[in-house]
């Protein structure tokens, strides 16, 4: 497995209120999988991948992502660690707007130990061509392509998406679900999206529904759907 998490619990405290945020999380997912987290606002799934994705860190428990445990690292180890094995795609592009198409992959291939081609990345997600135009020139759906390619042209082993198509229209939802498929395919990455919206679990290899800070219901997907069959 890719990631293994183990009893994994998370709570936050504002004056004297303690809100548990995660209460004993399990979950797996293997090595060149696609995973997705189905739940509603405030069930967690957010705190969830911020852990393992090294942003945040739990009360208790343990993440571990190909062999690493991540909640022992130090701050200095967490940071390497985002730099170098994970990939982050969020609902809003977070593009830099001054610099082109071209200029934002770069910026993430030029810190990267072993990063992919970024023609062979533009290729991938369909944006070759306008690879000199700025953020502010693009439509949403052509940004969160960018957005894409910005993760994986670091070559990571574990891509996270939250909310990835939340800011999108239908169509330009089943375009990015499908390049992601793509990029699972073609590249192996490993990757897992976090969602409100239960038609994506069809394209999942693993579905795991969290509720109220637990995992209430998991399951594998004996036939993966492709995106453009996906309807909701």
């Amino acid at each position: 497995m890719l990631i293994e998490v183990s009893g994994l619990k998370k709570s936050y405290t504002t004056g004297t209120v303690k809100t548990e945020v995660l209460k004993g999380v399990d979950l797996k997912l293997g090595k060149g999988e696609i995973g997705v987290i189905l739940g509603p606002s405030g069930s967690g799934k957010s705190t969830l991948m911020n852990i393992i994705g090294g942003v945040d860190r739990a009360d208790s428990g343990r993440v571990t992502v190909d062999g690493t445990e991540v909640t022992r690292l130090s701050d200095e180890e967490l940071t390497e660690y985002r730099r170098a094995e994970i990939g982050f795609v969020f609902q809003f592009y977070n593009l830099i707007p001054n610099l082109t198409v071209g200029e934002n992959i770069e910026v993430v291939a030029n810190i990267s130990k072993s990063p992919l081609n970024i023609g062979a990345v533009l290729q991938a997600v369909e944006m070759q061509e306008k690879k000199d135009r700025f953020p502010r020139e693009l439509s949403g759906g052509e940004q969160q392509r960018i957005a894409i390619a910005r993760a994986i042209v670091k070559n990571p082993k574990l891509l996270l998406g939250d909310e990835p198509t939340g800011a999108l229209d239908y169509q330009t939802s089943r375009s990015i679900l499908r390049l992601l498929q793509q990029v699972n395919k073609e590249f192996g990455t490993t990757i897992l999206l976090i969602t409100h919206n239960t038609a994506i679990a069809a394209m999942a290899n693993r579905v795991f529904k969290l509720r109220s800070g637990k995992i209430v219901e998991e399951w594998v997907n004996q036939e993966v759907v492709p995106a453009e069959r996906i309807e909701w």
